[in-house]
């Protein structure tokens, strides 16, 4: 038995010890916590995948001082840490992983180990999506009309995100172009079956990334976080609720690639890992938007690097894609992407601008995990020998790009001359047929994107004048020419607009898109009597063109043009089309016999568009019509 006094001495030494114990538990805690509150640790790629095809991923870990950690360490089956990366911050360390094939899916920790007490941080690997690329990354191909839309301006479907607290752009007002107006990705997923009918078969958004820059935030082409989609068009979820809708519904979606440049408010650049992680100069340098010097072989070489290492613009910091950091961060975000949210396809923004090598290095990447993938870029530049360097081509030049395709800037100035100007040798129609003419020069024209117009120029129905006929023969042609046909949103209807004084008034939101909006254009009765007459001109070639095997995979023919009348054939050995566009100020005869190395052996015709039958023999056409005729024996 202990004695009362031998008791209170023994709970005296418990007391002391127990308290030694906790205080010595709180110091480290203390460190501990400290270490963690001081280390708020992000990683990028946020997650990752097994069974890729390429085994490595380099981590970008980004924490306060977190370079001073005395070491990290991961324990789970199958990653192995190859190298640790430190560079010139503190805060940046680069981790080189191996992934073996044999890898499961599942969570582990990265234990980042400190004087001071060790910070473990989550990290997971997925299982890659079903489907083995079957439902996902399918490529977008001739088969396919895209539809290019700017998501703040399409429609609002989720008012609670119109502003997100936090966020430095906090305008909303939808009586100026140059403010946030509210649309969102929920507002696309309401109207898929709108664009269904359309005849629409792909989506291609305008970036959707996290912009947190203080003004002109409707674009997104300031990313300032690459892993995040802006809350503000419904976040994460909301872009795979989208993407999930659209597949469901037989609907693909492009993503907007930008790696030329990021906001100026993007982690890398308040806290750059390394100097040369953007182009430096001794004062601002602007690119000079001339891209002739890429291939001019009688360029400067001062010339070639402001071409590529110029900024773009002073808020949109250009990144140094011959950093290997740099590089493996955008090739890794892009394969991210993809397999994180199934997109289908890529628009590579002012790709002239990237640093060439890198292109081809992430194409490369992209198409090795997807091979059905498809890839193509902004190149707006001036003629087809310009434009073709940046894609495949069959130049023997010491430069060769493995892009498919190409925004297709020269047969957009082609039809542009067409419905602008009279009749010439180099001009009028005649300078679209030129164009077409120096199609030998690509490997497959027929993955270039064409379009009459875009985001950044303004409205074709403005350019030519607000002539409905002109118009009318200008979607013909966008539906019947070689290559994948793009329609910017709202270009189904009589939309007005230019790019003077601002870009942002051809970016005016979808009339309908907004619970109070006093007209709706998604209904016919919302619309006027030249909308309509455009829609339903648009809706019945598009509808037409998904089951026309002449239309989607056939030949491409096209005849001199005659004092502006410009005829040619898409053909295959089911199908025949013939399409015929008058571009002169006249009326104009159309004498069959001219055209017999397509006609012959066919008697009869359909009129695509007006749906009639008749038989096959001279015609007249209207001064800026066009007709569509299947030829029928």
């Amino acid at each position: 038995m202990i004695s009362k006094d031998n008791f209170n001495f023994l709970q005296i030494q418990i007391n002391s010890k127990v308290k030694r114990i906790l205080l010595t538990a709180f110091f480290f805690l203390s460190h501990y916590f400290v270490f963690s509150q001081n280390n708020d640790i992000s990683i990028y790629p946020t997650n990752w995948w097994v069974k890729m095809k390429n085994s490595s991923l380099q981590l970008m870990v980004y924490g306060k001082d977190i370079a001073n950690a005395k070491a990290y360490t991961i324990n789970y089956p199958g990653v192995t840490i190859k190298k640790v990366n430190k560079v010139e911050n503190k805060n940046y360390v680069f981790l080189d992983l191996n992934i073996s094939p044999s890898t499961k899916p599942g969570k582990f920790t990265i234990n980042i180990q400190n004087n001071s007490g060790s910070q473990p941080v989550y990290y997971e690997l997925k299982n890659r999506r079903p489907g083995k690329s079957t439902s996902y990354a399918q490529g977008v191909t001739t088969k396919d009309f895209i539809y290019l839309i700017m998501p703040d301006r399409f429609s609002n479907g989720d008012e609670s995100n119109d502003r997100v607290p936090g966020m430095r752009d906090q305008t909303l007002r939808r009586d100026t172009v140059f403010n946030r107006h509210g649309g969102d990705l929920k507002g696309i997923q309401n109207h898929l079956d709108y664009l269904s009918n359309l005849g629409v078969t792909t989506l291609w958004l305008n970036p959707i990334w996290e912009n947190d820059m203080p003004n002109r935030t409707e674009h997104g082409y300031a990313f300032t976080d690459h892993y995040k989609v802006d809350p503000r068009l419904g976040g994460n979820q909301a872009y795979q609720n989208l993407i999930d809708a659209a597949h469901a519904k037989g609907l693909k979606i492009i993503q907007d690639a930008v790696y030329n440049h990021v906001g100026s408010f993007h982690h890398t650049i308040t806290d750059m890992p390394m100097k040369d992680w953007v182009h430096q100069w001794d004062e601002y340098t602007n690119t000079s938007y001339k891209d002739q010097t890429l291939f001019d072989p009688y360029a400067s070489q001062k010339d070639k690097k402001v071409m590529s290492d110029g900024w773009f613009v002073p808020q949109m910091p250009d990144l140094n894609q011959n950093n290997p950091y740099v590089a493996n961060f955008l090739i890794q975000h892009a394969i991210w992407s993809v397999e994180e949210f199934g997109i289908d396809g890529w628009r590579i923004d002012t790709y002239a601008y990237n640093n060439l090598d890198f292109m081809n290095r992430c194409n490369k990447s992209l198409v090795d995990e997807y091979p059905n993938i498809t890839l193509f870029g902004e190149t707006w530049v001036q003629g087809v020998p310009n434009q073709s360097y940046f894609c495949e081509n069959n130049y023997n030049i010491p430069y060769k790009s493995n892009l498919q395709g190409v925004t297709d800037f020269q047969t957009l100035w082609g039809i542009t001359d067409a419905m602008t100007k009279d009749f010439g040798w180099n001009d009028g129609v005649n300078k679209l047929y030129t164009t077409l003419a120096q199609d030998f020069v690509y490997k497959n024209p027929n993955r270039n994107v064409i379009f009459l117009d875009n985001h950044d120029i303004s409205r074709f129905y403005s350019v030519i004048g607000e002539d409905v006929n002109k118009y009318l023969s200008s979607i013909t042609w966008l539906m019947t020419c070689r290559g994948i046909p793009q329609l910017y949103y709202t270009a189904e209807f009589a939309t007005p607009g230019f790019t003077s004084p601002n870009d942002g008034y051809v970016r005016l939101d979808f009339p309908g898109g907004w619970k109070n909006d006093s007209i709706n254009k998604f209904n016919a009765s919302g619309r006027t009597e030249k909308d309509n007459r455009i829609f339903n001109h648009l809706s019945t070639l598009a509808n037409y063109r998904k089951n026309s095997s002449a239309l989607i995979n056939g030949k491409f023919m096209q005849y001199l043009p005659d004092d502006g009348l410009y005829v040619y054939f898409r053909y295959d050995k089911n199908q025949t089309i013939m399409v015929v566009m008058n571009t002169s100020k006249t009326d104009k005869k159309v004498n069959i016999n001219k055209f017999a190395e397509r006609t012959k052996g066919f008697s009869k015709y359909l009129d695509v568009v007006n749906k009639i039958t008749g038989d096959l023999k001279d015609f007249s056409v209207g001064s800026y019509q066009s007709v569509v005729y299947e030829l029928k024996r």
